[in-house]
Formats: C-alpha cells, structure tokens, sequence
C-alpha cells in the first residue's frame, strides 16, 4: 500500500529524506530514473532539483524504496529532514541557476511500434527496458481510432511517415525484411481503408499531431522526425515514387509543400530520388555516401537554461556533462536553417549548422526531437546487435531520453519547500 510504502521507519528523523544523486557519484543514472518513475507508480511523489549534482531526485525515505534502489545498484543516501532542508534552500536561492518541480504521477506512456518491432530496434525502447519502465506499444490502428487520449507521453519509432519504406531501396529491396515490411505495411493500409501506406501514414502523422495539440507529450529520434514534418507538409501532393506507392511522384511537389503544417520545419528541399538514404536537405550531415566523421572528434553541446524562468528546457537538458560524444543515424542532426523561429534548439554541434536536440510546443502539448539511432552506437547500421546497457549505465546521450519520460509528471512548485 502507499501508505506503507512512504511511510518512514521509526529509527530515522520524522520526514527524512531519500537523495538520489545525479553527479559522477552515481552509479547507474539510467535505472535511477526508473526509481523514480517507480516511486510515481505507487503514488509517491519525487522532487527533481535542476541543476543540482546532475539534476538529482529526492524522495520520502523508506525501507521500501532504499530496497529497490540497491536492487537496481542505484547510488542513494538518506538525508535527516534538516539536511533536505539545507539542499532545499540551496536550490531556490534566488542567485543559483537551479530550482525543484514536483514529479506527481507517473505518465502512461506508449511506443508507436510496427507488429514486428524488437526493444533493441530502437534507443528509446532500450532505455526503457533498461531502466524497467513499463510502455504499451500502439501502431496504426490504435492510432486512427483515437487510443492515444489513453497516453500522456508517446515515442515514435524510428517509422518513415512518407510511406517510402525508409528509403532503403536502393540497398535492401531484396532483403527477405525489407519485402515483408512492405507487404505488411501495404496489408494494413488496405484494412484501414487506404489506396496506398504513404496516405495512411500522412493520416497517422495528422492523428498524432491531434494528440499533441490537445495536450500530448510527443518525442522522437532519427528519421522520426524530419519524416514526420515531411508528411505533414505533403498532405496533399504525391512525392514517393512508382517503386513505393505505384505510381510516379508529382512532378512540382516541392513548390506543393504547405510548411504551415509542420511542427519543426520549414523551408526544406525534398530529395525525390528513390535511390538515395536521404529525405530532405533537413538532415546533416547527408547519410549517402557516409561522411567521413572523426568519432574522437564529433560532440555536441547542451544548451543552459534559467532553471527559476525556463523549467521546461531546462529539465529536458539534464545531465552529468554539458558535451556529450556525437552518433550517427539516417537524420544524423537537423539543418540550423531549416527549423521555425519557434524552436527551442537543446543542443548543437558548436561552430557548425548542425543541430542535435529541439523542443517546442503545438496547442496545448509539446514536441521534442532527438537526432541520431542510438547514443552509444556511433554508426548503427541495419542488423547490428543491440547496445547493452549494462555497459553504459552512466550514458549522458541515453540520459537525455529519459529525461523525456519524466518530464509529462513535472509540476512547477509555486511555494518553496
């Protein structure tokens, strides 16, 4: 019972404290956000202090909790209420960079996932799996019939939104994975009622942009997100080619794209030709042939916030390090000069036109996409074994996931503690 669970033990102070730390002194910050998001589950409530020691969790104490932290090999340490105190009033001064919000209630989350989907297809999954965090996994249908009002927080796996199957033709149209994918996507359309994938994907895509309008919390990596804006700014114009849908693509489908439409992006140039891993001039650096990139050399820079005036940024930048090591994907980093005004740019590559992270907001919800396959696989190519986690149980790139998964249970606090 909550009860039970929080209530602390008769040998400790009244109201004393469970301190997770998030600095080098913790020793698996990937699982100490499933505590946390534990602790949510059974109707505790957990501070997060931006900006302190890593952006660290505190909770009440009990021996439940303490358990399940060294179950995890989570690095935590009880604090007597004069110590929470102190930390407290350190945070909210008003000249630190620093502040608390309220975790209150752990969101219900779901996965946007085809029927043959494997956890370690994609980084989001991994870490959630990892960090023991429960997901449902949603796809077409569920989407179409309005499932996600169920969900507070929804993931879009690495899916291509134009319906040109990833644009993996020109090497994998033989590949047994690749036929089946299409026979399966082209069997689901036709169910849902759908000539063609990419009309049922544009439907999809317009489902879930409904969903963040009316309160949503959406996140995605990769080819994710320039896909998604691409299908929202193709409504109504044909751009995949015979191979894919059918037919041929519509000669001036790029002077057709209403960018009015997109969440992220404006001002792109498609790129039509169906032998090359790229969509857009969106992505940067472009995936075919892969650039030479020094992987000793490739970081990326997190952006700092006013914790006390920009909670939101702030809590989605959360970490251990400012500069975390760069990775590749098939949307590699995001054109500075292809994203709206609007967005809120996260994290960049430093003195170049790449940007790594962004977030905005749509009606009454949010968006934040992350560019990329995987952060601890700098170059993930198609069959590659999954990352194992335990082997990067302090990874800042997979940190920045799961500061998303906590973020839709965030409450700015009004009062100090």
């Amino acid at each position: 019972m909550a009860f039970a669970l929080f209530c602390a033990p008769s040998f400790l102070p009244a109201q004393s404290k469970l301190f997770i730390p998030m600095d080098l002194k913790q020793t698996d910050h990937l699982k100490s956000y499933g505590v946390a998001f534990w602790v949510l589950e059974h109707n505790g409530e957990v501070d997060w202090l931006l900006n302190y020691r890593g952006g660290s969790f505190m909770c009440e104490y009990s021996d439940v909790v303490a358990r399940e932290c060294r179950i995890r090999g989570v690095h935590f340490e009880p604090l007597s209420a004069a110590e929470a105190s102190v930390i407290f009033a350190e945070v909210q001064r008003d000249n630190n960079n620093m502040d608390v919000v309220r975790l209150e209630k752990a969101p219900r989350i779901a996965v946007y996932v085809p029927p043959n989907f494997k956890p370690w297809d994609d980084a989001v999954t991994l870490a959630l799996e990892y960090a023991e965090i429960k997901y449902t996994k949603v796809w077409d249908e569920e989407v179409l019939s309005g499932k996600l009002a169920d969900y507070d927080w929804l993931h879009l796996h690495h899916e291509d939104f134009t319906g040109q199957y990833g644009k993996f033709y020109a090497n994998f149209r033989t590949a047994s994975w690749y036929v089946e994918q299409q026979m399966l996507y082209e069997r689901e359309a036709k169910r849902l009622g759908f000539k063609k994938v990419s009309e049922e994907k544009k439907a999809v895509a317009r489902a879930i942009k409904d969903f963040v309008a009316n309160g949503g919390f959406m996140f995605a990596m990769c080819s994710a997100t320039d896909s998604y804006d691409i299908a929202l700014a193709a409504e109504n114009v044909d751009i995949c080619d015979v191979m894919f849908d059918g037919d041929s693509p519509d000669p001036n489908a790029q002077k057709k794209l209403d960018f009015t439409k997109t969440l992220a992006f404006e001002n792109f140039i498609l790129d039509m030709n169906p032998l090359r891993y790229e969509y857009s001039d969106i992505d940067i650096p472009t995936s075919d042939p892969p650039p030479f990139r020094d992987q000793n050399t490739d970081y990326f820079t997190l952006f700092e916030f006013s914790a006390k005036y920009d909670p939101v940024p702030t809590m989605l930048t959360q970490d251990h390090v400012s500069i975390i090591k760069g990775f590749m994907g098939q949307t590699t980093a995001f054109r500075k000069s292809t994203i709206k005004r609007t967005v809120i740019t996260l994290a960049e590559r430093e003195g170049t036109e790449e940007v790594k992270y962004i977030h905005g907001n749509f009606g009454r919800g949010t968006f934040t996409w992350y560019a990329g396959h995987d952060p601890e696989d700098y170059q993930h190519a198609v069959g590659d074994p999954p990352t194992d986690l335990t082997l990067h149980k302090n990874s800042p790139g997979y940190r920045l996931i799961l500061n998303n998964v906590l973020f839709p249970a965030a409450k700015k606090k009004q009062q100090k503690t």
